[in-house]
């Protein structure tokens, strides 16, 4: 069975067939880099770090691009009002995220652009899309796309040209022909500080649009077409219709797969500030490891909306527990390769096959689990482990696993164990007894066994 994904392009599942025979070139757009993630950004890099790690498994090289958005009016906002450069903050917002991110085990991207370091190609993707008529100078500096003059605007999201000038309600920008109109270049504004303005280009001093710099990074790092390109769904429209406008509006064919995950709500709402329901990952973090956060989010088929909630992440956290309690109790054999044809390895890879689906890999883990427990099968152990890798869960030491989050510092719960011993081998039974009680109302379950008393957290 070859891989099938969902292509928002043509609102069908396709076999995947990569432009270069076993490789895959994927660009992905992240973040606008002012702030601290939160796990909504979390749920988008999760989706395509799981992309990215099949596309391995199964065989592919896999060049993958992310982007790093470093110039932004939120960011200068934001530098302006903590009285630091943008660069300071960037870099320091930069290296939180990757911090954050690094926790849930996403891995790193083979390319990471920065937007800033590019702009001598967005310069150039201006001035094809001006040379073709489809760019304009206004009058107030800015350089703005005529969407209209694309006849194929709107096929991504299916959206027509007339329905969304009826549906617009911003009044219509001085500078722009038509309000459907978005900038390419925008002009500084005197207020703006330096670092926020670009000199030496053939416009008027200032930076680039958002849209741009995606069209301009991707066709840099994976050439003019390449094979997935991916995002949130809020990005859809405009910002990935608008990336094809200027892209093929330029004469660059640009992507053949077109890959979008589904939204993030809180408690069945959308997530938002104004309702109080707005987290970071580092606050999620700092209640739950990110093995737990990563495993939640590996329950919901990337398309479908992901809704968090404290019921919902306890209940992946006791899930998770069942995995590692299976490789805890039986030592994995390591396995040199996969035999994909055979068994719970062949239906793991029917079900990441079919449009990444890994709720249903997740239920073939678990069969898996079954059988380790019943068989106490090293090889099984070890296939269970091995196929966790590529979902990129499971590679820890399972009895940590299973003692992390303890209420109680582990020095002390030993004590108590050792306590309880003694107390046995006194036979003061009733004693022994109160000391598993006291361990258990700290959150500690004790097992025993051939080889003494172990313990984990609950």
């Amino acid at each position: 069975m070859s891989l099938r994904i969902y292509n928002t392009l043509t609102r069908a599942v396709e076999d995947f067939v990569p432009l270069v025979p076993g490789e895959a070139g994927m660009y992905v757009c992240g973040m606008t880099i002012y702030d601290l993630c939160h796990v909504g950004h979390a749920r988008m890099m999760m989706a395509f770090d799981v992309v990215y790690r099949w596309l391995q498994a199964s065989g592919y090289r896999v060049t993958y691009v992310r982007n790093i958005t470093d110039i932004d009016d939120k960011i200068i906002k934001r530098a302006v009002e903590r009285g630091m450069g943008i660069r300071a903050l960037t870099d320091e917002m930069i290296a939180a995220m990757r911090e954050d991110i690094g926790a849930l085990g996403i891995a790193t991207p083979t390319i990471e652009p920065r937007a800033t370091d590019y702009v001598p190609q967005m310069i150039g993707l201006i001035e094809r899309l001006e040379e073709k008529g489809l760019a304009y100078r206004a009058e107030n500096g800015d350089v703005n796309y005529a969407v209209r003059k694309f006849p194929g605007y709107g096929k991504l999201s299916g959206k027509s040209l007339d329905d969304l000038r009826a549906g617009e309600r911003v009044e219509v920008d001085r500078g722009k022909h038509d309000p459907l109109d978005f900038v390419l270049w925008k002009a500084a504004k005197a207020e703006e500080p330096e670092d926020a303005k670009f000199p030496g280009t053939p416009y008027s001093m200032g930076r680039p649009g958002w849209h741009i710099e995606c069209s301009a990074m991707s066709c840099a790092t994976l050439g003019e077409t390449f094979d997935i390109h991916g995002g949130g769904m809020d990005l859809q429209f405009p910002h990935h219709e608008n990336e094809i406008a200027q892209s093929e509006g330029a004469g660059l064919p640009f992507a053949r797969y077109w890959l979008h995950n589904g939204f993030l709500n809180v408690d069945d709402e959308k997530m938002s500030k104004s309702l109080g329901n707005f987290f970071t990952i580092r606050e999620v973090l700092q209640r739950y490891d990110g093995e737990t956060l990563r495993f939640f989010m590996l329950r919901t088929h990337y398309r479908r909306p992901f809704n968090f909630s404290d019921a919902h992440i306890e209940d992946a956290r006791q899930a998770l527990r069942r995995l590692y309690t299976a490789l805890d109790a039986v030592s994995a054999q390591p396995l040199d390769a996969i035999d994909w044809s055979q068994g719970h390895a062949a239906a793991f890879k029917a079900a990441m096959d079919e449009d990444f689906n890994t709720p249903q890999a997740l239920a073939v883990l678990f069969e898996l689990a079954a059988e380790v427990n019943r068989s106490a099968s090293p090889a099984a152990a070890g296939l269970l482990k091995t196929l966790g890798a590529s979902l990129g869960i499971l590679q820890g030491v399972p009895r940590d696993y299973l003692q992390g989050g303890a209420a109680v510092d582990a020095a002390w719960i030993e004590e108590r164990i050792a306590a309880r011993a003694a107390a046995k081998a006194a036979r003061d039974f009733v004693q022994a007894d109160a000391i598993r009680a006291e361990l258990a109302h700290h959150g500690v379950t004790l097992k025993d066994g051939p080889e003494g008393t172990s313990w984990v957290a609950n």
